[in-house]
């Protein structure tokens, strides 16, 4: 396969120095070189490269490649090479003087290059017989000093496999991500993203692997545990049958089948199906192959896409065979064992069913969800009985959705019979299923269904699923604000089923379904928290708890302890949720936590499909922008988010859009665009959605900028009672700050002591933002002195939470009570721990992938903190990272 050098991807190393030998032979100084990879890295473009522009600048080209079936005829490949010049090759009988033949070719290749340029290309090296490659092997040697250039490329991933050629060698190393994920939006534009991912992830930057997965991904991926592959893929990542041994490829289709196996079980499982002893040979043998790599004594295949191929290159018996030998060798673990008893099962098994259930059952009590997973979709087709193959399916789906795997979940409910299904199951599926998307015209009947489907479900026994289905319903409530009828229709189900406290259903459900009526009772029950140890569940529960209610220490302190659950167990869309305490971390003063966790979740909520997540996060991300005085990303978050259709669906997306858009304009000093936009966000006659009264300081900030303090004391005025209806933070704070900041002039001072001295100690945010009303208001007192404490505070407190644009205000009002001193503020001088860890580990040398593996974060997302860290600590390269960090340890 050939290509222009723009048409090739991420090998603009290799491609200049192909190009530099070339221009070197030309002016008569020949070379040697040796492209060498593992199967599928690319060599073959090249040497096509070569060979058109080789031709094009008027050289000879002579090229051969070797052939698998031709290995043992004398001079095959040389045959070949010699053909377009006219050169004849000694005959068999004379192979023994090979070197007699050497120093005739390299006489007639030379004075060829004495007319015009030679080039020698000679592909798949390894499979060039040994005559023919001695030979070639003394030319290349001999090409300096002539026009002659000798290009080999050779499938190995030994770089001095080829030493006597005395050749430069090229070794083809995978792409990087962003040329990889360039190659595959050439080859393949338009491919869904979780195919796109899988793909990316399958072909580790491997350009054949980019070029043929996704044919044969797109038309029928089933739920397997081995990827399809083309015919193509299969002959590049498998061993080759006349180079390896039987034993050698029956321990390698072991290896394929069970890849966390033990050296030792995988020779008892390769004797087992020889029907031999096997000794340690065969492991050097498979090393052999280039296909495994030997760590400590723990075989795995070099590349992903290895496993599959010779899994399937076995062929049906084969993998029967093998998964009864690794049943029978691992019986003493069923959670290994009895999947490979499944894969060897051919009908329906019952009872291998029922068992493999129970290990599913064993798995997620331990928090294991991929085995579980893979129990589940492994006992469906084993049932007799077609509903309950069904709900196994639907249980396998449910579980995928966990993992973010929505493509396999799709795959997995394209193969279940929903017209077997029943009530329990049926409510799974409302649960997962698309179905359940987010329309604004069908907010109150989808609530009623997801309310009638729980109420079958727990009368149908089956708790956990009423729970999922009931706490969902509220959760609509609270992101949806639907009619006060469909409110009480969720709290009344609620009610049916008297659940104790102890349960974070019975506070989770009324905070979201009606927090004005039910929100008191909920609040000291929260602060108890969970009487026992809690799972991941009950802690994003008590954390979305906390959100609905505005208690912003709480919802900090239970969604981290779930994200660290999620981290653990792999579940990328629940931990993407629970980095939703970006938002309240906004109003507790931890900048740049928020912007970090927001980050962090927006990519995960992009990787798993959130995309709701994804939009209220990227709301989060702007207003941090903002607020910190980072104008051009904010104005890019804001950009992203109105292309967005679903933000108009989405009140919590909406409110923050419009949030993010008032700071903008309020900094900007465009004090009436700025009240526009926030008190377009205080619809009248409802008290709902419960995030606009986070905005409540900001309203007031702007109504005192654009002198509209009347019009947004009205707006509020259902504030006082509905913060005594419910005394969570965010509402005590909203009620306090709006009665200090919108006061008259002669109930200021008054207000400002109060607000002060009532305010939750948490709220940070609040805090600096009155110490610098008060001090304003001061100022216009005339009494300059006084003002000066208020406003110091507000200096410090904004310089250390990295919040630019108050921060200066705050300095610009100091000097015009006549300051003229005090200590300097170095906005952003602040990293969270996150960030330290990240710089710390980026200034030792290692690399973004290195990072990310050891903190559990993508390259991309490793890449994201940098590129802001640079600025805020004035570097521009990484290595100047640790020189920096040594110097500024107050940098945390």
């Amino acid at each position: 396969m050939s290509g222009t050098s723009a048409e090739i991807v991420g090998r603009d190393a290799e491609l200049s120095r192909l190009t530099r030998a070339l221009d070197a032979a030309a002016a008569g100084r020949g070379s040697a070189l040796i492209l060498h990879g593992l199967a599928g890295t690319g060599r073959s473009t090249l040497m096509g490269w070569t060979e058109v522009e080789a031709a094009a600048r008027g050289c000879t080209v002579l090229s051969t490649s070797g052939v698998e079936a031709e290995r043992w005829f004398p001079f095959a490949a040389l045959h070949l090479l010699l053909q377009p010049i006219g050169g004849e090759v000694a005959p068999p009988d004379a192979a023994a003087d090979v070197h007699r033949v050497a120093l005739a070719v390299f006489e007639l290749l030379t004075e060829a290059a004495g007319r015009a340029p030679v080039v020698v290309l000679i592909d798949d090296l390894q499979w060039v017989d040994v005559e023919s490659r001695a030979v070639l092997a003394f030319v290349a040697r001999r090409a300096r000093g002539h026009a002659l250039l000798v290009v080999g490329a050779a499938r190995t991933g030994d770089p001095h496999h080829y030493d006597s050629f005395g050749a430069v060698g090229l070794r083809l190393v995978p792409l990087g991500p962003d040329a990889a994920a360039a190659l595959l939006d050439r080859r393949a534009a338009g491919l869904p993203s979780g195919l796109r991912d899988l793909v990316l992830a399958e072909a580790a930057g491997n350009p054949l692997a980019l070029s043929e997965l996704p044919e044969a991904l797109t038309p029928a991926l089933d739920d397997g545990d081995q990827l399809p592959l083309t015919p193509r893929l299969e002959t590049a990542f498998s061993a080759h049958p006349h180079t390896c041994s039987r034993e050698c490829r029956l321990f390698l289709l072991a290896l394929a089948a069970e890849p966390d196996a033990s050296l030792h079980v995988l020779l008892e499982v390769t004797a087992a199906l020889a029907g031999a002893e096997v000794t340690p040979e065969v492991v050097q043998e498979a090393l052999g192959t280039d296909l495994i790599v030997l760590t400590g004594r723990r075989p795995a295949f070099r590349h992903p896409l290895s496993r599959p191929a010779v899994y399937r290159r076995a062929g049906v018996t084969e993998q029967l065979r093998v998964h009864r030998a690794l049943a029978v060798a691992l019986h003493d673990d069923p959670r290994r064992s009895m999947p490979h008893e499944a894969a060897a099962t051919i009908g329906p098994d019952d009872p291998l069913s029922v068992r493999l259930e129970a290990v599913a059952d064993e798995a997620l009590a331990d928090g294991d969800v991929t085995t579980a997973l893979t129990a589940l979709r492994r006992a469906a087709p084993l049932a007799a009985d077609r509903g309950r193959g069904t709900g196994l399916l639907i249980r396998a789906v449910e579980l995928a959705e966990q993992l973010s795997e929505r493509d396999h979940a799709r795959r997995l409910l394209g193969r279940a019979d929903l017209r077997a299904a029943g009530p329990v199951d049926r409510g799974r599926l409302l649960v997962v299923s698309d179905a359940a998307a987010v329309d604004l015209s069908e907010v109150p009947q989808r609530i009623g269904d997801m309310v009638a489907a729980a109420a079958r479900a727990h009368d149908a026994g089956a708790v956990d699923v009423a729970e999922n289905l009931l706490w969902r319903a509220a959760m609509r409530c609270s992101t949806q604000n639907p009619p006060g009828e469909v409110r009480r229709q969720v709290t009344a189900e609620l009610d049916r089923w008297r659940t104790g406290p102890e349960n974070t259903i019975t506070l989770a459900v009324p905070a979201h379904a009606d927090p004005f009526g039910r929100g008191t009772a909920v609040l000291p029950l929260l602060a108890a928290g969970p009487g026992a140890p809690a799972d991941g569940r009950a802690l994003h529960h008590l954390g979305s708890t906390a959100l609905a209610l505005g208690e912003d220490t709480l919802c900090v302190r239970y969604f981290g302890r779930a994200a660290a659950r999620w981290r653990e167990e792999g579940r990328l869309g629940l931990l993407a949720r629970s980095l939703m305490a970006a938002w309240p971390r906004v109003y507790l003063g931890q900048l740049a936590v928020a912007a970090d966790e927001a980050a962090e979740g927006r990519e995960l909520a992009l990787r798993s499909g959130e995309s709701n997540i994804w939009l209220g996060l990227t709301g989060v991300a702007a207003l941090v922008a903002a607020i910190r005085g980072d104008t051009e990303t904010a104005a890019l978050l804001l950009r992203e988010l109105r292309t967005e259709q679903d933000i108009a669906t989405l009140p919590l997306a909406a409110g923050l859009e419009g949030q993010a858009t008032g700071m903008l304009s309020l900094f900007d000093g465009r004090a009436s665009e700025a009240y526009e936009a926030l008190s377009s966000q205080f619809p009248t006659g409802s008290p709902y959605p419960m995030s606009k009264w986070r905005i409540v300081p900001d309203l007031a900030d702007a109504a005192v900028a654009a002198g509209a303090e009347a019009e947004a004391r009205r707006l509020l005025a259902d504030l006082p009672e509905l913060a005594r209806r419910l005394p969570s933070e965010q509402m005590v704070v909203a009620d306090l700050y709006a009665a200090a900041v919108l006061a008259d002039e002669g109930e200021a001072a008054h207000r400002y002591t109060e607000a002060l001295r009532a305010l939750p100690s948490t709220a940070e945010l609040a805090r600096a933002r009155l110490h610098l009303h008060r001090g304003r208001w001061l100022h216009r007192q005339r009494r300059y002195l006084d003002a000066r404490e208020p406003l110091r505070a507000a200096r410090a407190a904004f310089d250390r939470m990295g919040a630019r644009p108050w921060a200066e205000a705050a300095d610009r009002q100091l000097r015009a009570t006549g300051e003229t001193h005090g200590t300097p503020f170095a906005v952003g001088a602040v990293l969270s721990a996150r960030e330290r860890e990240i710089a710390t580990l980026a200034g030792r040398g290692l690399s973004n992938r290195e990072i990310g593996q050891r903190l559990r974060l993508s390259p991309r997302t490793v890449a994201s903190y940098l590129y802001r860290l640079y600025p805020r600590l004035g570097i521009s390269r990484r290595q100047q990272l640790a020189e920096q960090l040594e110097k500024n340890p107050e940098a945390t």
